[in-house]
């Protein structure tokens, strides 16, 4: 998360215009007729704004321009992984090192402090949620999921994922109304849609044999 915070910091330097200063600059620049403008704002509020400002971000994932719409990606990514307490993000840190090691139990039990020092933190709940798919334990991880969601509705990453567990797991019609889901919320995810087509043929070939 600090890698992609500092590359899209860098990403900004020389491709965008004079970043703004201030929020009312910011609020003006999402809504600038000129894309690096309204890049250059999601940028500034991936790397200094809040939860709260994440509606702001889901509005330019409709953006006319690719460009914004990956910036405004990247950046609900960033907020929804800032805690806003250094020994959590910490915590987060080390259990996604664990995580992308393999070593899952170990992350489950750096992401279950996390939860319980801070349960109100949905990223820590999604963070479980992906340890638990990938070690196959996916109740587990669908509960998990359930809780990401309780705290941020419009968490594509978590909507996609249930997607993923439920197809996992053979529920065919369950995971096609989950990618729906996540595509409402963020259009641009080019993997669901794919799987959304791939699934609604496997689905019509289902009923083809058994007619």
């Amino acid at each position: 998360m600090l890698l992609l915070a500092a590359a899209l910091t860098a990403a900004a330097a020389p491709a965008f215009p004079e970043p703004p200063k201030t929020r009312d600059e910011v609020l003006a620049a999402l809504r600038h007729a000129d894309a690096a403008t309204r890049a250059g704002a999601v940028v500034w509020i991936a790397n200094r704004g809040g939860m709260d400002d994440a509606p702001l971000l889901h509005e330019r994932l409709r953006d006319e321009s690719p460009f914004v719409r990956g910036f405004a990606e990247q950046g609900l990514w960033l907020l929804w992984g800032r805690s806003g307490d250094a020994g959590i993000d910490g915590l987060m840190a080390r259990g996604t090192e664990e995580m992308q090691a393999g070593e899952h139990a170990r992350a489950i039990s750096t992401f279950s402090e996390i939860i319980k020092r801070k349960p109100g933190f949905a990223e820590g709940w999604n963070r479980r949620a992906t340890v638990y798919y990938l070690a196959g334990d996916y109740r587990r991880s669908i509960a998990d999921c359930a809780e990401v969601l309780k705290r941020n509705p419009r968490h594509f990453g978590a909507l996609s994922g249930m997607g993923q567990i439920y197809f996992r797991l053979d529920e065919y019609e369950q995971a096609l109304a989950w990618y729906r889901r996540a595509l409402e919320v963020n259009p641009n995810m080019v993997g669901v849609e794919i799987n959304i087509k791939g699934i609604e043929e496997l689905l019509r070939e289902k009923r083809g044999r058994s007619t």
